[in-house]
């Protein structure tokens, strides 16, 4: 098949699968067309993985925008490659502003007096396109369009295939495929840490991250064990998290380590993984931690208890609950016997067919070729939601 993938060139989680599934398709033989604003961290140079670079920027010198308008060149960049690649289908990860710029390509070529073949669009959720952009009012019912329009929608996690199907009342089940362990979380050995008690973090340092929380639970975790705590990544929230561990006096026991296009070596030299999102479609990190031996302790939220099992491989706790995040740290590290446990079955877990590739890529395969039955049957759902006309209001489902 020839396969177009969109998605933003990021370290978060959707970046990241979005590039992984793009090597494993074109492993398989599929050619992969990615789209973005730049070329994402994890995409590497391969055989049948074509890159597309979307700019935009350049018509800021007439004066007429403040800012790029990435959607409206997103889609005609999205036109031009489903045209001159011939794509079977595309798949868009994001539904803002993705899966718009994914509607507006197909309706463009639609009109097109040359004609084009309709392009099935496959739209994957990732969490803040639903919990927060989609529930935003300036946003909501653009989302709700794009999202409808799909000709197939899924989420990495139930809990968000059950949110965004009862967010927007969707006609269409929502197809849950899970994320899949990236080869080089599966392949890389499992040395013994450097020495000393060493927590990591991995996260893009946004709001919804709460990494405030995970400052904090470490230094009630300092008062009791001599550990160190490893930041990964970058964002907004940075400049308060490091003033906030100045306050705290634990500046020199935090290390800052920016992002980092391979995070395998940092969690192999770790003995436990802290996270304290308000919200996770998934929890990407946390499976690459699981599948080197690092016992987890996170927030009970979204997808997360999917991926990481209570007192089996981690330790969930409330959002927010920093003293029960801190208590979770110190139960584990302070009984390396109940780490080491919690180690092996994360290991097995992680590596279960699961989160395995070949089963979650051939997955994704079978989703596009369903797509093609239908001819871009969605699009008519999209111009009546455009057209203003109203949609049936029925009750999404959600695959078991």
């Amino acid at each position: 098949m020839r396969i177009g993938i969109c998605c933003f060139p990021s370290f978060g989680g959707s970046g990241v699968v979005a590039s992984e599934l793009a090597l494993a398709l074109a492993e398989g033989g599929d050619t992969v067309h990615v789209v973005s604003s730049t070329r994402p961290p994890r995409l590497l140079q391969a055989p049948g993985v074509h890159h597309h670079a979307v700019d935009g920027a350049g018509i800021l010198e007439y004066g007429l925008f403040d800012h790029p308008p990435y959607t409206l060149a997103l889609a005609n960049a999205l036109a031009q490659v489903v045209r001159d690649a011939g794509l079977d289908v595309l798949h868009v990860h994001y539904a803002a502003p993705h899966a718009v710029a994914a509607l507006l390509a197909r309706q463009m070529l639609a009109d097109d007096p040359a004609g084009s073949p309709a392009c099935p669009i496959v739209t994957t959720v990732h969490g803040t396109d639903v919990t927060l952009v989609g529930a935003d009012p300036n946003y909501r019912d653009i989302v709700a369009w794009a999202v409808r329009g799909s000709d197939l929608v899924t989420a990495p996690s139930h809990a968000l295939g059950r949110e965004v199907a009862e967010r927007f009342s969707l006609e269409d089940p929502v197809e849950v495929i899970p994320n899949f362990l990236p080869p080089a979380a599966s392949e890389t050995s499992h040395p013994a840490p450097a020495g000393g008690l060493q927590i990591v973090h991995v996260s893009n340092f946004r709001p919804v991250k709460r990494v405030a929380d995970v400052v904090g639970a470490f230094a009630r975790v300092r008062r009791l064990l001599p550990a160190r705590l490893c930041l990964v990544g970058d964002g907004p929230d940075r400049p308060a998290v490091e003033l906030q561990c100045r306050d705290l006096g634990i500046e020199e026991h935090v290390a800052f380590l920016g992002n980092q296009a391979r995070v395998e070596p940092i969690l192999e030299q770790s003995d436990l993984f802290l996270s304290a999102s308000e919200s996770e479609s998934f929890g990407l990190a946390a499976l690459e931690a699981l599948a080197l031996g690092v016992p987890v302790v996170a927030t009970r939220t979204g997808g997360v208890p999917e991926v990481v099992c209570d007192d089996r491989n981690g330790l969930l706790c409330a959002v927010g609950d920093t003293e029960a995040l801190a208590a979770g740290c110190v139960a584990l590290l302070g009984d390396p016997s109940r780490r080491l446990a919690f180690a092996a079955h994360g290991r097995q877990w992680a590596r279960s067919s699961r989160f395995d590739r070949g089963r979650v890529v051939a997955r994704y395969r079978e989703a596009y070729r369903a797509t093609l039955t239908l001819g871009g049957a969605a699009a008519a759902r999209a111009d009546r939601a455009l057209g203003g006309l109203p949609d049936d209001p029925l009750q999404g489902k959600v695959e078991a």
